[in-house]
C-alpha cells in the first residue's frame, strides 16, 4: 500500500532575514523529517531549497509563482497534484484548500496591541487567521496563551487545539571566549551592553526599554544597549526615541544578525532585555537563557508562561523596566539566574516539538502514530 503523504507549506524557509516564525518552520520541518514514520512528505517551496531530507521520506515540489503564492499557486498544486494532509506552519491556509488542512497560529497580537499594526496587515492577520482556523482540521498553538486567544477570540473548540511549544536549537549554548571575542571584534562591540533581539516594531516596547535604559546609563557610564533585528513596519517612534535620547551614542542598532552569530552575541552579553508587549511564545529568551546570559522579560503573553526563572517587569512602566535590569545585573544574584536559565531552556527541544507534531498530523490524516509522543518522552526521561 502507498504511503500516506503530508505536505507542507515550506515557503517561510528560504528567506533572507529569518525571524521567530521562519526560524520555527524551518526547525519544525527539519525535525520532522528526520522520524521514522509511515508517512512520506511533499515539500511545497517557491524556489530550489538546501535541506538535509532523506530521499526515501521526503520530496521537493518547486512551484513559482510571483504573487499570492499561497492562495492560487499552492491551491492549484493541491488540486492538480493533491497530498492527505496540509500542514501550514504559519497561520494562513489557502482560501480554497482541496485537502485536510492543519496549521500552526504562532499569536493574536494584533487583538491586544492593534496599534503596533499597520490596518491592511492588521486585516489581513485577523480574517486570514479566523478563516484558516475555522477551515483547519487541526490547530496547533505554540502556547497556552495563544490556545487560550484562539478559543476567547475566534471560539476554536479546545478538543482541536494542540499546544505544541517551540524548542531551542542546540547551537544556542555559552560559546568560548575565543567565540565571543570574534563577534565583538565583527560588530564592534568593545564595551559592556545589554542586548534585544528582535524586528524593530511597536510590539517590542522598544521605547520604553530605550527610556529604561537611559535611568541605568546614568549611573554605569560604560552600558551600551544592542539592538539587534531587522526594521519592522512602524519603526519611526523607535528611531526617534534613539536619535533624542541622551545617550544615543551609546545606543547601537546592529540590524539583522545572521543566526550564526547569535549564540556568540548573546554569550557576549551582559543581560538580554526583553520587555514585550505580547508574544505567542518568546524564544529569544530561551536562547538567551541556554547561551548563560540573564534575561529580564515581560510578564504578558505567553512570556509569563515560558519564562522560568527570568526576571519579569511590567512593559508599561519604564521604572520597573529599570528595576529589573538592575536587579538582574546584581552580581550576587547573577551566578544562580544563569544556572537557573540554563537548566530551564533544556526543557524545551525541536526533537520533542516535532514529534508532538507528527502525532497531531497523524490525528488529522485518521490515524495513530503509534505512540510516537509517549515513546519519545520516556527516551527524554532516561
Amino acid at each position: 500500500m502507498k504511503p500516506r503523504v503530508i505536505g507542507i507549506d515550506a515557503s517561510r524557509i528560504a528567506v533572507p532575514k529569518v525571524t521567530g516564525t521562519e526560524r520555527y518552520a524551518q526547525c519544525i520541518v527539519e525535525h520532522l523529517l528526520q522520524i521514522a514514520t509511515p508517512f512520506r512528505f511533499r515539500l511545497f517551496v517557491r524556489g530550489p531549497l538546501e535541506l538535509s531530507v532523506p530521499a526515501e521520506r521526503a520530496e521537493f515540489r518547486v512551484i513559482p509563482f510571483p504573487r499570492l503564492w499561497t492562495h492560487v499557486r499552492l491551491a492549484a498544486e493541491l488540486v492538480r497534484h493533491p497530498v492527505d494532509l496540509l500542514f501550514v506552519p504559519a497561520h494562513v491556509l489557502p482560501v480554497w484548500c482541496p485537502v485536510p488542512g492543519v496549521v500552526t497560529v504562532h499569536d493574536l497580537g494584533y487583538r491586544y496591541e492593534p496599534e503596533a499594526h499597520p490596518l491592511l496587515q492588521r486585516l489581513y492577520l485577523e480574517f486570514g487567521t479566523l478563516r484558516s482556523v475555522r477551515q483547519a482540521r487541526r490547530v496547533i498553538a505554540i502556547s497556552q496563551a495563544t490556545a487560550r486567544d484562539l478559543v476567547r477570540f475566534y471560539r476554536v473548540p479546545p478538543e482541536r487545539i494542540a499546544v505544541v511549544p517551540h524548542g531551542v536549537d542546540r547551537q544556542f549554548s555559552p560559546r568560548t571566549a575565543e567565540e565571543v571575542a570574534r563577534v565583538r571584534e565583527r560588530y564592534g562591540l568593545h564595551k559592556p551592553f545589554l542586548l534585544h533581539v528582535g524586528t524593530l516594531q511597536p510590539r517590542k516596547n522598544l521605547v520604553r526599554l530605550i527610556r529604561a535604559f537611559e535611568r541605568v546609563a546614568a549611573t554605569d557610564h560604560e552600558l551600551e544597549l544592542i539592538l539587534a533585528g531587522k526594521r519592522g513596519w512602524l519603526a519611526e517612534p523607535i528611531e526617534t526615541a534613539i536619535r533624542s535620547s541622551p545617550v544615543r551614542q551609546r545606543i547601537r542598532v546592529l540590524g539583522h544578525v545572521v543566526d550564526s552569530d547569535l549564540p556568540a552575541l548573546y554569550s557576549a552579553a551582559e543581560l538580554f532585555v526583553f520587555p514585550s508587549l505580547y508574544e505567542g511564545f518568546g524564544l529569544p529568551v530561551l536562547e538567551a537563557m541556554a547561551c548563560g546570559i540573564p534575561v529580564v522579560t515581560s510578564r504578558r503573553g505567553a512570556l509569563a508562561e515560558i519564562a522560568g526563572p527570568a526576571i519579569t517587569c511590567d512593559p508599561l512602566s519604564v521604572e520597573d523596566i529599570a528595576r529589573a535590569i538592575a536587579e538582574a545585573r546584581d552580581p550576587v544574584h547573577r551566578p544562580q539566574l544563569v544556572r537557573a536559565g540554563l537548566e530551564h531552556a533544556k526543557q524545551f527541544t525541536w526533537e520533542r516539538s516535532a514529534h508532538l507534531t507528527l502525532d497531531v498530523l497523524a490525528e488529522a490524516i485518521g490515524t495513530r502514530h503509534a505512540d510516537t509522543v509517549s515513546s519519545h518522552t520516556r527516551r527524554e526521561d532516561r
